[in-house]
């Protein structure tokens, strides 16, 4: 329990909800550009095709009627369009993420590089060179 309290403590909890909560606001953002923006285009060039509304249809709908003629089934489908804008989204985000990493690391190995160019500060002298110093400089005004 003291390790949990100790890591609460430390603000990586905080970092870790903030990081979850951009996370799911860039994917809801990423998948708003893929499905209004990205593939209208698309599917206007591939002849006016809405790749949300694409689905192989294995069971057609069978609606009851007011006479109470059908039983009422629902459609059973393969929405492979929906998986093809889910598919796009994941690129993009996996590329966007990508580049973040990337830039992080140039960023991290820069700051690196500034650590290692730095020159090292003179060790401080033992204590045998102090006494010596000292030693030398009363003979001096002997």
């Amino acid at each position: 329990m003291k390790e949990f309290k100790k890591f609460i403590a430390k603000g990586n909890v905080i970092d870790m909800a903030v990081g979850l909560i951009m996370a799911t606001y860039f994917g809801a953002i990423v998948k708003s550009l893929v499905n209004d923006i990205i593939m209208p285009p698309i599917g206007k060039l591939l002849g006016g095709v809405d790749f949300a509304e694409l689905k192989y249809v294995i069971q057609a709908e069978v609606a009851e009627s007011a006479e109470g003629v059908g039983d009422g089934t629902a459609e059973v489908a393969i929405t492979y369009g929906a998986f093809i804008n889910t598919v796009v989204t994941f690129f993009i985000v996996a590329f966007a993420i990508f580049m973040v990493v990337k830039m992080y690391n140039k960023m991290k190995d820069r700051m690196v590089k500034k650590e290692e160019e730095a020159p090292a500060a003179p060790p401080a002298p033992s204590k045998e060179e102090i006494l010596l110093g000292e030693i030398r400089d009363l003979l001096k005004k002997q």
